[in-house]
């Protein structure tokens, strides 16, 4: 494209049903997320406006709009020229970039829209004269108009202060602004499902901490580093958020299950202990929940009965955001947030795992063992007091 692009549109959606305050303050939200986006991607803007809808940025960079599309809460944007907030400039530019992009028989469209107080003409009377001037700009090379399936769509949006002209549409991720929805701790493995639960919340505008557990010696080192790979993934797309994220000691007391518990309950006491370690993390950082990557019947620890099992006397929000999701749908999110190629590197599984592990968890056997054979506050305060931390 030769036509001088100078302005970014930044299109929102679920922030324009909220009330004018808080519409507002998710607006400004918005506004920093974006701004951090493209500083951590080095592109330059003049600055980032506001109008009732939109949010403009100033910006001649073309990888601009593959980068604000990255942030939460942008549905779409669009490289756009500006012009006069008249009829007349609107159709210079349509005209303008018609004869840019439109070659011999190719079709196009006029997509108008208005948001001025002048009564005397509508969106479709904008859209026939901005096409007239299209048409006559290219007659030569025989155009054809074509309003359902076109060649080329030229959008036109006349405002009060200036009018905005542009063909291409980039896709955001959509969701809400990271940071409107307060902070989760996120179980994260090295594996492919628990980063895309995690992402899940962030477009949610979840900030998160990721908590892995390291099970050494029933899991290496492969298996942490991915873990810890994964985490600066995600952090690729919170910039301008600060993130840490908790490495917990974890197979001393796999150890003690393995030794003294229920041998097919492993997996289940695991995942019991991960969350009441999650939740002291919590009232620790002020956080409101604990996000897993569980699909329902995946493997053996996530059947109904055993993630009752696994939830007992947690007392605290669990969000399972794939829960309902399979395979191909969770590998599908993992490839277009990044997160993929590191899952399906090789770092062998979890040697504490069981031969035949309980499939079928029943709660009174879990509360049983958990006030009869173990002293779980005991595992929780080592864990935390063993925990380390890393800034990403």
């Amino acid at each position: 494209m030769d036509f001088d692009v100078s302005v970014v549109i930044v299109r929102y959606g679920e922030i324009a049903i909220k009330s004018e305050q808080i519409r507002r303050k998710y607006e400004e939200l918005l506004i920093y997320n974006i701004a951090a986006m493209l500083d951590q991607d080095s592109i330059a803007y003049e600055g980032i406006d506001r109008e009732r809808g939109r949010i403009f940025v100033r910006t001649k960079d073309p990888k601009a709009p593959a980068s604000i599309s990255k942030v939460f809460g942008v549905v779409s944007c669009s490289p756009a020229t500006v012009a006069g907030p008249t009829v007349e400039s609107a159709c210079a530019a349509a005209a303008k970039i018609g004869a840019e992009v439109i070659r011999e028989g190719q079709s196009f469209a006029i997509m108008p829209r208005r948001s001025v107080k002048d009564e005397s003409f509508t969106s479709q009377d904008l859209g026939r004269i901005c096409g007239d001037a299209v048409f006559n700009a290219v007659a030569d090379r025989h155009p054809r108009v074509d309003l359902k399936n076109p060649d080329h769509a030229i959008h036109v949006e006349l405002r009060e202060s200036q009018s905005y002209v542009f063909t291409g549409i980039v896709r955001g991720v959509g969701g809400m602004p990271l940071g409107s929805q307060g902070r989760m701790i996120a179980l994260l493995s090295g594996g492919i499902d628990s980063p895309v639960a995690a992402w899940l919340m962030m477009k949610r505008g979840c900030e998160i901490i990721p908590l892995y557990m390291d099970n050494t010696p029933y899991l290496g080192e492969d298996a942490k580093r991915k873990a810890v790979d994964i985490a600066k993934k995600l952090k690729e797309w919170a910039p301008g958020h600060e993130m840490k994220m908790y490495v917990v000691p974890h197979g001393r007391n796999l150890r003690a299950f393995i030794e003294k518990g229920n041998k097919k309950y492993t997996c289940v006491f695991c995942k019991h202990l991960m969350y009441k370690v999650a939740r002291a993390i919590a009232d620790r950082e002020g956080a409101h929940g604990i996000i897993t990557g569980s699909s329902l019947g995946q493997v053996a620890s996530q059947t109904s009965e055993n993630m009752m099992a696994e939830a007992y006397d947690v007392d605290f929000p669990i969000y399972h955001p794939i829960i309902g999701m399979d395979k191909e749908e969770i590998t599908a999110i993992a490839k277009k947030i990044g997160t993929l190629d590191i899952s399906v590197q090789k770092a062998g599984g979890c040697q504490a795992v069981p031969r035949h592990p309980s499939i079928h968890g029943r709660l009174e056997e879990v509360v049983r063992m958990e006030n009869e054979q173990f002293e779980f506050d005991e595992l929780v305060r080592y864990e935390v007091e063993n925990a380390r931390i890393i800034e990403l």
